[in-house]
This record gives structure tokens, sequence and C-alpha cells, in this order.
């Protein structure tokens, strides 16, 4: 294992889009183990009820189904110490998924029933602002530019969030460098660009999630992993654990990006038809809604370890039967790992550090 030097690295923001929940908030929303429950049924037409979130004590440290791959490097809690009996130096740095969080907590929030997220129930941040959004894609013969300034072409929540939204109290529970709390922290547009592959090729085996950002929607906004950290280390699903816009998206470090059903603000295509593609993973395979050639659901049953499959779907302006991702309504919801190669993002979009 190796741990970075902090010197290095800027002051860290605990708590908005990779969320680093507050030792006091784990009491206080009552997060901890719950049992679990059958999820409500749903076709992939029209608006799911639920989110099937993985149960207590789900690894995040490998490549598996029904789960998500992690190696973000974030800064380990002080006084952390080590399976070993290692205490760790304070400024020190653990990769979420591997040496830190390696499996997932469950979270008892409100909108919480066994494993399923209730979506009616979660106390959705207000607001509807509409921000400036540049995006642009722009391809080669090989490659594929995607570049914007991070803001979607949908209206976002209100941030920072009016003390008056239920929501409030969840982000105001966060500390947040140079802010009051995470409730107060805005978003920002910022430098979001990466280029891939046009036509990605499988990689030997899967790659972990390095970064917090692990795609790019169509609509400009980034998607991150599926992770959360409390302030003792453990790993949530963060729509379990957080609410957030209508679009279920937030800001990290300002930056806003989306997470579990944030495809409800995409395109849907048409009911009882294939579900267009939406966005491009870090890798260049495409990542599409959750209705196969034949307009049925795509359930994480038919998927591999990385949440994607091997079907035929529109692809570079024809039909082709080539590997893709699927967004559905079962944890990790879009991406689980990489199956391709990862491209760096031309600037820094870091770990889980602020």
């Amino acid at each position: 294992m190796q741990l970075n030097d902090n010197s290095r690295r800027g002051k860290w923001a605990a708590g908005v889009g990779a969320v680093a929940i507050a030792t006091g908030l784990l009491a206080s929303l009552g997060l901890g183990a719950t049992p679990a429950t059958a999820a409500q049924g749903w076709d992939g037409n029209g608006a799911p009820t639920v989110l099937k979130t993985a149960p207590a004590g789900t690894s995040i440290s490998a490549p598996a189904k029904n789960t998500m791959y992690a190696c973000v490097e974030t800064p380990a809690p002080n006084g952390t110490v080590l399976p070993d009996g290692t205490k760790l130096p304070d400024g020190s740095f653990l990769d979420v998924g591997q040496q830190l969080g390696r499996t997932l907590t469950q979270a008892n929030t409100p909108w919480m029933q066994g494993n399923n997220v209730v979506l009616s129930k979660i106390d959705t941040v207000p607001g509807k602002v509409k921000m400036k959004s540049v995006f642009k894609i722009t391809e080669t013969k090989t490659t594929r530019n995607l570049k914007g300034n991070g803001i979607p072409s949908f209206e976002v929540g209100t941030f920072a969030i009016p003390k008056s939204s239920p929501s409030y109290k969840y982000y105001a529970a966060l500390p947040a460098y140079g802010y009051a709390n995470a409730a107060e922290i805005p978003i920002k547009p910022y430098h979001l660009e990466l280029t891939v592959p046009m036509n990605p090729k499988i990689a030997a085996k899967p790659s972990c999630f390095d970064q917090l950002t692990i795609g790019i929607a169509t609509v400009g906004a980034a998607w991150h992993a599926e992770v959360a950290l409390d302030a003792l280390g453990n790993a949530y699903d963060p729509n379990a654990a957080l609410p957030t816009d209508r679009c279920f998206g937030h800001p990290y470090q300002m930056q806003y990006h989306v997470h579990g059903y944030s495809w409800k603000c995409m395109d849907q295509g048409k009911a009882g038809q294939a579900s267009p593609l939406v966005g491009y993973a870090r890798d260049g395979f495409g990542i599409y809604g959750p209705r196969d050639a034949k307009g049925k659901l795509i359930t994480n049953a038919q998927l591999d370890e990385c949440h994607g499959m091997v079907s035929e779907v529109m692809w570079n302006g024809k039909m082709q039967k080539i590997y893709h991702y699927v967004l559905n309504n079962e944890y990790p919801y879009s991406i689980g790992c990489f199956r391709g190669t990862p491209q760096k993002f031309a600037v820094d979009m870091g770990g889980m550090q602020h």
C-alpha cells in the first residue's frame, strides 16, 4: 500500500458529491443496517418506483455483478488503524474499495425500505434553476472529444440549498472547507473534457474506478461513481444516504454531477422501443437506457460485472452488436467497472479529496 504526500493535496471538503457523512449524522439521520425486502416490479417504461440498492456487506473491492469496483483515492479518517494494527499518520490517503470502505453499509434514511430506495419519499432538493450549458462532441476517425462546462442542459436544483427545504438538514450536518456547511455549496461551471476512442475495445480485465467521474452524459453532466463515505470510512450508496435534486444531481467541489435515476432528465426514447444512447463512459463505450432492441427491460441478471452487455444498439450512426453499459434501477444503476481502457480527463478531476 502506498500512502501519498498530503503536501501536494488541497484541503478536503467533506460530503457533497462523494458524500463524506459526518459522524454526528450517523446517529441523527439513522444510518445503519436495515433488512431486505422485495422490490416492486417495473418494465423499463415511465418512472420506476424504487431503486434496488445493494445489501449491507456487498463488496466494492473487486469486479462482480450487482455492485461496483472502486479504487478511488480519499483522505483516511484521522486515527485510522489498519487490520494489521498499524495506525496511519493523520493526513494519509487510502483507496476507497481497497484499503478503506471495502463493503457497503446500508442507510436507514426515511426513503429507505429494506434495500429499496423509495423515490417518492426522498426529500428532494428543491428548485428548477436554468444555468448556461456549454457542451460539444467533436469526432475524428479514431477519437471522440467531449468538452463542456459541466452544466447540464436540464434545470438543476437550488444550490446553495434553502434552509426551508427538508433536504437542508442532511447537507447542513456535513462539514465543507470554505463554507459554513455542505448545504451552502453552490454549483459553478468547470472544465469538463475527455477524449475517448471512437471504437473502444474490451480490455483483458475490468478496471476499477480510480476517480469519481466515470462518464459524461450527452446533456453535458458528469456521472459519478455510486459510492459515498462517512467520517469513519464506511461506504454507502449515495442515493440511499443523501437527497439530490429532481434529476438526481448535486455539486461536489461546486461541480454538478448525477447519480441513480438521473436519466429521467435525459432522452427516454419511445415507450416500448429500444432506449437511446445517453452518454459515454471513460473507456469510450456507450451508455444506454434500460430497454433492449425489443423494448424490454434489461435487468442486472442479463448484465456482466461492469453493468454492461453485448447486444444490438445504434452506435456511430448505424445498428451494431457491440458492448455497452446499461442504465436501470438496480445497483450500481449505471457502470460497475470499466470493461475497456479508461481514459484520463484533460484536467485532474480528482478523487474524493478537495
